[in-house]
């Protein structure tokens, strides 16, 4: 018997039951942001939680303001939101805010991602 027509019920039958590599389900994608709500404040103004909007946000996400990273609460892949604290908006300008999926371990590992940055106006 040829050894090839032998071992393919073997084969078909294994890729059917669904043996093999498969892809991770952790989040791979690199966040994305589309909108800040607020998108500015005034200088010197309390601490304020500002809602970022947006795309594949982990569910241990970070906002990132001014590249610090803030206190986060993960609502959805698409939706964070993070305490931002006065001192961070004592001087008028425009800061970088960007979010960061850290990195994943166990069976499949992902490195830490972060996003490009949206302006942040302080006047």
């Amino acid at each position: 018997m040829n050894v090839s027509k032998a071992l393919f019920p073997v084969l078909l039958l294994a890729t059917a039951m669904g043996c093999g590599y498969s892809k991770p389900s952790a989040i791979t994608a690199m966040p994305a942001i589309n909108q800040l709500s607020p998108p500015s404040t005034t200088a010197g103004s309390p601490q304020f939680q500002l809602e970022v909007d947006g795309a594949n946000f982990s569910a241990n996400a970070v906002v990132n303001f001014n590249g610090v990273a803030q206190a986060t609460t993960f609502v959805s892949g698409g939706k964070l939101e993070a305490t931002v604290p006065s001192t961070a908006i004592l001087n008028t300008g425009t800061i970088p805010v960007t979010v960061t999926n850290p990195a994943s371990t166990g069976r499949y590992t992902t490195p830490a991602s972060t996003s490009a940055p949206r302006d942040f106006t302080v006047e």
